[in-house]
């Protein structure tokens, strides 16, 4: 577009241009100059009446569309004058009385290559939020002027402004606006020789579910860090749940006895990191043969349901875990029917289970009670995966890195495998764990008794029989008994009459059903 043409469009568009209403007047007036760089210096001169300390804002355009796809932006810097402040993206001005206030900065992303020409365009005056009388801006650049247009009104207008004219040498081109509503911009465009400037727009892909999961520095970084933590985490959890086997693997003699005589209940918690409702049954057989408690079977008709007396015995030394366990049993009683103690416990069993925990602990098995040292981690991981959901569903809807928030779901998924997968046992619950097993496998295989007395054998079976609950070993256990049909009790167990001998695996089988389904309503 020519001058002469410009200046006519100008003169057409001046009646769309309200005056400066309530008699406000403001002055704006611009100086740019647009450096071999392609970076623009900007220099702003506000005139405005202050009153007593009144201040004016403007905002900084820094986004616009470009296209389908891109926004252009603009990085406004190094803002400088005095009673000028920049926050947020708004430049605010503050003055006293009539007067005049200076601000400075750069712009860089402000020009483009356009053709043959290389093109600055650049919103340059107005945008205040009061109206402004009159803005005039000045453009000189690197090279010779070779077009020039203008638009005022609002941002997105296609109404030329007052009046746009160059020099006779083409170095300067000037703009002018006879009045500017608030908020209403008036934007500069001025076309200089390919290379002038050198610089290129500054694009940035809009966001969209289209880009959202795409790989960018930030998002690769992320998922590398990912990998490695995760392979880093595979591995750990390897070498520990390997520290089992090479502690096994250490025990070279077989192992004929409880090692450090640990009580059934507290190897059930060590092998299985829990405290369950065999660990407990084995613990009151365990209590019945050491002579703590008495069991008598009480007699029944065919159909009936079996049921025994549980009586106190002589009350010893008893680990704390016991002693609890032993006080919920009878409840200031002297004798209680195992029919009687379904659901009857309540929260005691939930103390036992409590204080075993805190026995292997004690024991330096377990740093942490096996129950919450893995549920804090699986609490962790599970808080992560649910926290990445909606974060994946943010960073997808407003930026590009919408990987993030997979990589807190995929973090908090492995956390949560990873802490059920790894052992809760300390090194030396893991050497303890190692002469647990061993002593399994020999006791699994059956000791040769052949050459053992009755009595021997009696003593051998009732001895070990609360670790054949607990290793699950129970039938193959039986084998231990002698034959016999002579009606003949143990000390801490007595059937009914025309009860014998061969009828004590049945007994105890029924027995220990028993009370793990008397346990079982209660303990969790």
């Amino acid at each position: 577009m020519g001058v002469v043409q410009l200046v006519a469009a100008a003169v057409l568009a001046v009646t769309a241009h309200a005056g400066v209403p309530g008699g406000v007047e403001a002055a704006h007036d611009v100086k740019m100059e647009l450096d071999d760089g392609g970076v623009l210096r900007v220099t702003e001169r506000i005139t405005h009446d202050f009153g007593s300390g009144d201040t004016i804002t403007r905002r900084l355009l820094t986004r616009t569309r470009h296209d389908e796809v891109h926004d252009r932006v603009y990085h406004v810097t190094n803002v400088r004058g005095q009673g000028a402040v920049v926050d947020d993206e708004t430049l605010t001005v503050r003055g006293v009385g009539r007067g005049t206030v200076t601000v400075s900065y750069d712009v860089t992303g402000a020009v483009a290559p356009h053709g043959e020409v290389e093109e600055l365009r650049w919103f340059a005056a107005g945008g205040w939020n009061v109206p402004l009388s009159r803005a005039t801006v000045t453009v000189t650049g690197p090279e010779r002027i070779q077009s020039l247009s203008c638009f005022a009104g609002a941002l997105t207008s296609a109404f030329g402004c007052t009046s746009a004219t160059m020099d006779h040498t083409g170095s300067t081109a000037t703009f002018h606006e006879r009045a500017l509503d608030a908020h209403h911009v008036l934007t500069v465009v001025v076309a200089f020789p390919r290379r002038a400037g050198g610089a290129v727009p500054i694009l940035d892909r809009r966001a969209d579910l289209a880009t959202a999961f795409v790989v960018t520095p930030v998002t690769g970084w992320a998922l590398a860090t990912l990998a490695g933590l995760l392979l880093l985490g595979l591995g750990a959890v390897a070498w520990i749940r390997g520290r089992d086997a090479r502690a096994h693997a250490r025990v070279r003699e077989p192992v004929k006895a409880p090692p450090g005589g640990v009580r059934p209940g507290q190897i059930g918690t060590l092998i299985g990191e829990q405290a369950d409702v065999v660990d407990v049954t084995a613990t009151i057989v365990d209590l019945a043969v050491r002579g703590h408690l008495r069991v008598e079977e009480l007699p029944r008709q065919l159909y009936d349901a079996p049921d025994w007396v549980l009586s106190k015995g002589a009350p010893g030394e008893l680990l704390p875990y016991e002693r609890v366990l032993y006080s919920a049993l009878f409840a200031g009683r002297e004798s209680v029917k195992m029919s009687e103690l379904r659901g009857s416990l309540g929260d005691c069993l939930g103390e036992v289970r409590d204080a075993l925990y805190a026995d292997v602990v004690k024991q330096g098995w377990f740093v942490h009670p096996p129950d919450s040292g893995r549920t804090r981690w699986v609490v962790a991981g599970v808080v992560l995966t649910a926290a990445g959901v909606p974060a994946t569903a943010l960073l997808a809807w407003l930026t590009h890195h919408g990987l993030l928030g997979l990589v807190l779901i995929i973090a908090g998924a492995a956390i949560t495998v990873g802490a059920q997968l790894l052992p809760a046992r300390s090194q030396k619950g893991a050497a303890a764990l190692a002469r647990a097993k061993a002593f399994r496998e020999y006791f699994s295989a059956i000791p040769d008794v052949s050459e053992m007395s009755d009595q021997e054998r009696m003593a051998l079976f009732s001895r070990y029989l609360p670790y054949a609950v607990v290793f699950g070993e129970l039938d193959q256990w039986m084998k231990v008994i002698p034959p016999a049909t002579e009606n003949t009790d143990w000390a801490w167990y007595r059937g009914p009459a025309g009860w014998d001998r061969s009828r004590f695996p049945s007994s105890i089988r029924a027995f220990t059903l028993t009370a793990s389904g008397a346990l079982s309503g209660t303990l969790r």
